[in-house]
């Protein structure tokens, strides 16, 4: 190998184990994949192995792999699986998960949307109430409630009814890396406040609206980017993803490319108000303040909690 196809392969390496710092063990897999590279060289007729070289191994291993990925891809891209990159809407927003499939994981954009009207307080998960959602995804559920009480509803209750699913998703669902999504999709449906549907976010919170790190964070964005290549690059497009994950990024090459031209973007949030500001901002229009949004949050709540009182006090005048 030449000094550049080295880099290339240390590259693949870390990208393997998601760490920069870190490099992969299984040399099985390393030693496969410079074998295929070694035949690449010799079709080429080149003396070394290059980084061309190196980095067509790689592309011709997932090309034999990705069917269902393709797959994926062509349903969005025919409008058989929603996925909207473009525009604003209330009460939707981009999320990413990760499918894993022997060999090969990809990222799968999703749909989350929210609604919410008068009630007495209850958050359904639809996707725990149709058994389709596990543990830790239903714990992470119940943060996002437990995190909406604690800082909009400590001097009255939360006077509404909200639901939050995961649309066209007929598997189960796992995990808590959509938390952020889903209280900013919640949020949106509270106050009818549009969400940027040209960002796709991913991350964890803890009941202080702080995020977490989350795994598969290099497929996750290589995923959304993919269908926004497909319904085309508008340089307002990209990913909100966990500080904490910024040393995991190993991406590929035409997506680096991407973000250094300025038709992509990754942007990292340490809190859920950094989230909002990045969600909730109006194209082409200055950054919004999570103070407006909290502001919106808690006079919203406060109607709803008047009519509801109200409904209670009408109900109360006809029985006596």
């Amino acid at each position: 190998l030449d000094a550049p196809a080295v880099a290339r392969v240390v590259e693949h390496s870390s990208r393997l184990v998601e760490d920069r710092e870190r490099l992969s063990t299984h040399i099985s897999d390393i030693r496969d994949l410079l074998r295929e590279a070694d035949f690449v060289a010799g079709q080429a007729g080149a003396e070394l192995i290059g980084r061309e070289h190196v980095s067509e191994a790689v592309e011709k291993r997932i090309y034999r792999l990705d069917r269902f990925r393709e797959l994926v891809r062509e349903n969005v891209a025919r409008g058989l699986v929603l996925v909207e990159t473009d525009g604003a809407k209330v009460g939707q927003v981009n999320g990413l998960s990760v499918v894993s499939l022997g060999q090969i994981q990809f990222g799968q954009p999703s749909r989350i949307t929210a609604t919410a009207r008068l009630g007495r307080g209850e958050l359904m998960d639809i996707e725990r109430e149709s058994h389709l959602g596990g543990k830790i995804h239903s714990k992470a559920v119940m943060i996002v409630s437990s995190f909406l009480g604690s800082r909009y509803a400590q001097e009255q209750p939360l006077s509404l009814h909200a639901s939050l699913v995961f649309e066209q998703s007929y598997g189960g669902v796992e995990g808590d890396s959509a938390s952020i999504a889903e209280v900013c999709a919640l949020i949106s449906a509270i106050i009818g406040r549009p969400i940027k549907q040209s960002l796709a976010v991913t991350g964890s919170m803890d009941q202080h609206g702080v995020v977490q790190a989350i795994g598969g964070v290099n497929e996750k964005i290589e995923g959304f980017f993919d269908i926004c290549k497909e319904q085309g690059l508008n340089g307002d497009q990209g990913v909100i993803i966990p500080t904490t994950n910024k040393d995991h990024l190993m991406l590929r090459q035409d997506v680096v490319d991407a973000v250094a031209a300025g038709q992509f973007h990754v942007y990292t949030v340490g809190t859920v108000d950094e989230a909002m500001v990045l969600l909730f901002s109006p194209n082409g229009e200055g950054a919004v303040d999570s103070a407006e949004i909290d502001t919106a949050m808690r006079s919203r709540i406060a109607e709803l909690h008047d009519i509801r009182r109200r409904l209670v006090h009408e109900d109360e005048s006809k029985n006596e």
